[in-house]
C-alpha cells in the first residue's frame, strides 16, 4: 500500500475539486421530490457540472477491472440500494430516501462526496433514524482523524456507534485516497479495530462514506452490474466527505453552504 501525501498545490486543487462537487448537490437539492426521476437528477446535475462548473462528471464510463462503464453521471442509490444506483426513468416517491453520490474531476483532481435526501412529507420516522444515525456515523470517523492515529480508528468507532443504535456496517464497500485518482490507497473501512491500519500523516486526503443498513450487513448485486442492494431488502444510508489530514487535525474538503453542519446534539447521546 502506497499512500500519497499531497503536495500544498495538490490541496489546494483538492479544496476545489471538493467543493465543486458539494455544489453540485446544493444545486440539486431542490428537484429531489416526488415525482422527479432519478435520470432527470443526472441530467441537471450532469449540465450543471460540465455548463456552469467546467468540471467532468467522474462516474460517467468509469470502469474498473471487471466492470461495465458506469452509464451515468451520479449515483443514486433509494431506499435498499446501498450503493452505485443508476438513474433511470422511474419517479421518486413521497416517502422514499436517496443517496445522491457526486464526484467531479477538475484540472486533474477529484472531489467526492454524497448526501442523503429525505423525499416528500411522509418519510418514516425509522427512515429518518437510520438517516440520522448514518450521518452521525460519518462525523464520529471524522472526529477520529488527527496526525498519529490509525486508519483502524475511524472503523472502530463508526462501528460501535451504527452497533448501539440496532443497524450494521457494510463490509465489502469502503472509504477511499482519492486525488488525481478516483481511488487511490488506502481503503478506509468502516467497522474494525482502533490503533491498527496505517497512521494518519498531514497531506494524506480520503473519503469517509459509511454504508449503514438498518438490517443485516449483507449485500446483493443486481443483475445491471453496479447496483448494490440489502439482501434482506432492509433499507441502507451513506452519507460521504473527503478529508485532509493537517498538522494538528482534520479538514473537511467537501463542505459548503447547503451542507448539513456536523450534529451539536447527538441521536445517540
Amino acid at each position: 500500500m502506497s499512500i500519497v501525501i499531497k503536495t500544498a498545490e495538490d490541496i489546494e486543487k483538492m479544496r476545489i475539486a471538493c467543493r465543486l462537487a458539494a455544489e453540485v448537490l446544493d444545486y440539486v437539492a431542490p428537484f429531489v421530490k416526488p415525482g422527479v426521476a432519478t435520470e432527470e437528477l443526472d441530467r441537471l446535475c450532469h449540465d450543471y457540472m460540465v455548463n456552469a462548473q467546467g468540471s467532468i462528471p467522474a462516474p460517467l464510463n468509469y470502469a474498473p477491472p471487471g466492470y461495465t462503464p458506469y452509464p451515468k453521471s451520479i449515483c443514486t442509490s433509494i431506499n435498499q440500494v446501498i450503493c452505485h444506483g443508476v438513474p433511470n426513468d422511474k419517479p421518486l416517491k413521497n416517502g422514499d430516501i436517496v443517496n445522491i453520490d457526486i464526484t467531479v474531476i477538475k484540472d486533474g483532481y477529484h472531489g467526492d462526496t454524497s448526501r442523503m435526501f429525505l423525499v416528500g412529507d411522509n418519510v418514516p420516522s425509522h427512515a429518518k433514524r437510520l438517516n440520522q444515525v448514518t450521518f452521525e456515523c460519518m462525523w464520529v470517523g471524522i472526529d477520529q482523524v488527527r496526525p498519529g492515529g490509525h486508519f483502524g480508528d475511524i472503523g472502530a468507532a463508526i462501528q460501535r456507534y451504527a452497533e448501539k443504535a440496532g443497524y450494521s456496517v457494510v463490509r465489502e464497500f469502503c472509504g477511499h485516497g482519492i486525488g488525481r485518482g478516483f481511488h487511490e490507497d488506502p481503503q478506509v473501512l468502516h467497522y474494525g479495530r482502533a490503533g491498527t491500519g496505517a497512521e494518519f500523516k498531514p497531506g494524506m486526503i480520503f473519503t469517509i462514506e459509511p454504508m449503514i443498513n438498518a438490517g443485516k450487513k449483507e449485500i446483493k448485486a443486481l443483475n445491471d452490474g453496479w447496483t448494490i442492494v440489502t439482501k434482506d431488502r432492509s433499507l441502507s444510508a451513506q452519507w460521504e466527505h473527503t478529508v485532509l489530514v493537517t498538522e494538528t487535525g482534520v479538514e473537511v474538503l467537501t463542505l459548503s453552504a447547503g451542507n448539513p453542519a456536523r450534529p451539536e446534539k447527538w441521536l445517540l447521546d
